[in-house]
């Protein structure tokens, strides 16, 4: 049996999105199957809290590993929930029978004030039915959904036909509150009419009356009613996004790979009847000699001698042995069977999904305990230090031609990123564009801190530069009176490619230049690419708010017509910042190229 702490720390590095996570027990059998919104807060409640039931307690007791597959979006998760309920009928799960009618939402068009409401049976009523649903669930939240854009009303007849006040539901603005007269028969049978357009998929219909609406009350000066207006459009296009789960066609196999600092890993999808039924994690042990395209032909080739081989197999990357693997697995199957790393639409999207659960699935691997704690060795082995190190930091320095210049610092221990230590300095006593000055700026204000504070030193500290700049830190140190950190510096060279950085050791006395394959390298890099990518998100926070304007107006070949008709169709920035590249291409005027320029400027971070 694992120790539960090896779990608990694999969960640190685990992600932040929407998906399906997998409780299997130590002889690898599915043992329980649930969705979350975000699973890193959902699978850690499993082993922070302690009231858990009996049954869950048991259940904790019996985990031997936990696996994830990130999906677009909560609804997409659920769906998924449901599919791999089904397929590994896990003991913990509460298996729903099939044995019931699938469920409906009905609306009964006949009534004066009509209501939404969940329905099981026989169609035989007058009004109209929107599903069937896959499960109870998606009902509810649908139901759930509609109340908070639309607020029309949910409650029973009887109770309806009873009221003299507004209920509860109208406090905490889910109804409009029909019953007693708070709205007019006309503007609730419109809400009534977006609803069902909204069940309908006519979303775009639905948006573009709520736009009218929007500047119909602003030109009047109702504002508090435009404002309402622009909250329907956000949320609306927030609760509208596509899912990409199930698809009317699709019988083929996704395999996602990626080789990241000598760590592979290989996701097959498998899509059944255009429904994703999952995916499969493999982490192959392999050497420096091979590459992406080596190890996909030996995956394949190995993996469908057990396996069902489906008409199509797509791939995130290309093989010289296309052809050859093509006609095995055609000669195995006994029909054509297309390897292809080349596709568009709705396979794109599943590639793309792969893709994205294959380098978080690598970024915990590489983030893991052991993973890191062998790295950390590495580095103890190379220096000749006594110990292991215990606590790392890294500097660097960003600015664009050397305005709003921002240092970073980073810090790393054997559990990884430590982010409650990340520090930034927005540099202001010294020059633009002098990284000398700006890097002793830097180390002067945090060392000097931690010296004030009593704070702990770390073991190392790295500089994302060269000799010049290691001087620069070695100075700091002498003027500090600090002795006990061994300054480093990381020069990526002429070239600026990774994997061929000079390692300098006291002020240039000692040049090392480590193999490809060196555990001290890949730590030395990630400390690095780390402290680059903080300080240049510091830096761009900055200049853009230095700038006092609208970010759209940093993007070419957005003109104001287009940003306006941006701006209304989103109800906002804050509309457009959530929205998906695909949602803003739907846009009039917004090209494909337009859009991905507007989306990378919200989400390049």
């Amino acid at each position: 049996m694992i120790d539960i702490k090896d779990i608990k720390h694999s969960l640190k590095n685990m992600t932040s999105n929407p998906g399906v996570y997998r409780m299997h027990d130590s002889d690898n059998k599915v043992i329980y199957v649930g969705k979350a919104k975000n699973l890193k807060k959902r699978v850690s409640s499993y082993f922070r809290a302690s009231n858990h039931s009996t049954r869950i307690k048991r259940m904790i007791s019996l985990i031997n590993k936990v696996d994830i597959t990130i999906t677009k979006s909560e609804a997409d998760a659920l769906l998924l929930e449901n599919i791999q309920i089904k397929k590994f009928r896990p003991k913990f799960n509460i298996l729903l029978r099939d044995d019931k009618s699938y469920p409906y939402i009905y609306v009964d068009t006949d009534h004066k004030f009509p209501r939404l409401s969940f329905y099981r049976g026989k169609r035989k009523k007058i009004g109209k039915f929107f599903g069937p649903y896959s499960n109870v669930y998606s009902v509810r939240d649908a139901l759930n959904t509609l109340q908070k854009l639309f607020k029309v009303r949910q409650c029973s007849d009887s109770f309806f036909n009873n009221r003299s006040r507004p209920c509860l539901q109208y406090q905490i603005e889910r109804c409009s509150a029909p019953c007693v007269g708070m709205i007019n028969e006309v503007d609730y049978l419109s809400d009534i009419n977006m609803s069902m357009k909204f069940l309908d998929g006519k979303n775009n219909e639905v948006i573009d009356t709520l736009i009218l609406k929007m500047e119909e009350s602003s030109g009047k000066q109702k504002y508090e009613a435009a404002a309402n207006f622009r909250d329907q459009i956000e949320s609306l296009r927030h609760t509208c996004e596509q899912s990409i789960v199930s698809s009317k066609k699709g019988d083929l196999d996704i395999i996602s790979i990626f080789i990241i600092s000598e760590t592979a890993c290989v996701q097959v999808f498998n899509i059944r009847n255009g429904v994703n039924f999952g995916s499969e994690t493999f982490f192959p042990e392999i050497d420096e000699t091979i590459n992406e395209s080596a190890l996909l032909s030996i995956f394949i080739g190995q993996y469908y001698m057990t396996k069902h081989i489906p008409k199509e197999i797509i791939i995130n990357k290309t093989t010289k042995d296309k052809k050859l693997l093509e006609f095995i697995l055609s000669k195995k199957k006994n029909s054509k069977v297309l390897i292809t790393n080349s596709v568009r639409g709705i396979r794109q999207k599943w590639i793309e999904l792969a893709e994205k659960n294959t380098l978080a699935s690598i970024n915990t691997k590489i983030l893991s305990k052991k993973n890191m704690f062998n790295r950390f060795q590495a580095l103890q082995d190379l220096l000749n230090f006594d110990e292991v190190p215990k606590k790392l930091e890294c500097f660097d320095v960003s600015h664009t031609f050397g305005e709003e210049t921002v240092a970073s610092c980073v810090s790393f221990s054997i559990e990884g990123p430590q982010k409650k230590d990340y520090r930034r300095f927005n540099i202001k006593e010294t020059s633009d564009g002098d990284d000398y000055a700006a890097m002793r700026e830097a180390l002067l204000r945090h060392f000097s801190r931690l010296q004030k504070s009593n704070l702990s030193l770390p073991d190392i500290c790295f500089i994302d530069g060269g000799l010049g700049q290691v001087n620069i830190a070695l100075k700091v140190m002498e003027d500090l009176q600090i002795t006990t950190v061994q300054i480093i510096g990381v020069s990526k060279g002429r070239a600026r490619k990774a994997g061929e950085e000079t390692i300098i050791i006291d002020s240039g006395t000692k040049k090392i230049k480590l193999e490809k394959n060196s555990l001290a390298l890949h730590l030395i890099q990630q400390i690095r690419d780390e402290a680059h990518r903080f300080a240049i998100t510091g830096h761009r926070k900055r200049r853009d708010k230095s700038k006092f304007k609208s970010p759209l107006e940093e993007i070419p070949g957005l003109g104001p017509k287009r940003k306006q008709i941006l701006l209304k169709h989103f109800g906002g920035l804050q509309g457009l910042v959530k929205a998906g590249e695909d949602e803003i291409k739907k846009i009039p005027g917004i090209n494909k190229t337009l859009a991905e320029a507007i989306y990378f400027r919200f989400h390049s971070n």
